[in-house]
């Protein structure tokens, strides 16, 4: 049986700087750093560094760590957030992804902006996601948050609009939206479109579907928590119906293989490589 690995496949640039900071941090205060909701959506990963004394917690945690080092994820987080370290005097380390900072800060500019003229700011994104979270936050909890086609009732079409977007969202969609929203609106003109979409992880798609074609089966690494993983996935089963998910090697089943010759191993933004290399080699003892 061949096995490949997806040379393009693993981690995204924005989640590289998180997990490296954590390490450093981890090196550096010997394991004294708590951690902001999951570091990355990947339960194995998560599970590496809680091990090295990377500790997990939540917002409403935040007063009993006065003092402490917290590290914020690649997601980033809203204004509120900085208030409170600030208020308990917290050490914060920020490793918010670049393009998520850039689109908050956008964000924020859009939202004034609308609020000058009596419009709204949408945001294609996940409600409750970690990034959305952390978008909504810049307007105040004002945004309209919209995940398909049929959340676009939430908008007032006689007012302006301003579209933008989470940054793992799938681009179809969000032209889509952006259609829908002009067809839709009362003055075309009054409506603003930032597509602020991240091409490294957009771009993955097309490669990931031409990929998924070349084997005979594919098995996709990605953590359940992952929105870009349920994403890119589908492209997989788009390609080849024998596409098969798991979080790590033990969910790997023999009959998956039963007549196969090629295998392809991918995963997603937030699927570290060597788990990818463990689940192939897993996939070898079949």
């Amino acid at each position: 049986m061949k096995i490949e690995i997806d040379e393009k496949s693993g981690f995204c640039f924005g989640v590289v700087k998180a997990i490296t900071t954590a390490e450093e941090l981890l090196r550096a205060r010997h394991g004294a750093v708590w951690c902001l909701g999951d570091i990355v959506h990947n339960r194995v990963e998560v599970n590496r560094l809680e091990n090295m004394g990377l500790q997990t917690v939540g917002r409403e945690r935040l007063p009993e760590l006065a003092g402490k080092c917290v590290l914020i994820r690649a997601h980033g987080e809203p204004p509120a957030t900085y208030a409170l370290a600030e208020r308990y005097g917290i050490e914060l380390a920020d490793a918010t992804c670049p393009v998520v900072a850039k689109l908050q800060e956008r964000v924020r500019r859009a939202w004034e902006e609308m609020r000058a003229v009596g419009g709204q700011v949408v945001i294609l994104g996940k409600p409750g996601h970690a990034e959305v979270v952390g978008l909504t936050g810049q307007t105040n909890e004002e945004a309209v948050v919209v995940e398909s086609l049929d959340d676009l009732s939430r908008i007032d079409f006689s007012r302006p609009v301003c579209l933008l977007s989470q940054t793992t969202q799938s681009l179809s969609l969000f032209n889509a939206m952006r259609d829908e929203i002009l067809r839709r609106a009362a003055d075309p003109s009054a409506v603003t479109v930032h597509d602020t979409i991240c091409r490294q992880v957009s771009n993955r798609n097309p490669h990931l579907r031409e990929f998924a074609a070349r084997f005979d089966a594919v098995v996709f690494v990605s953590g359940s928590k992952s929105s870009n993983g349920k994403a890119l996935y589908g492209v997989c089963r788009e390609a080849n119906a024998r596409s098969y998910k798991v979080e790590d090697a033990s969910e790997l089943r023999a009959e998956w293989f039963a007549g196969v010759e090629t295998v392809g191993v991918c995963g997603a933004t937030s699927t570290p490589k060597w788990l990818m290399e463990k689940v192939a080699a897993a996939i070898a003892r079949f």
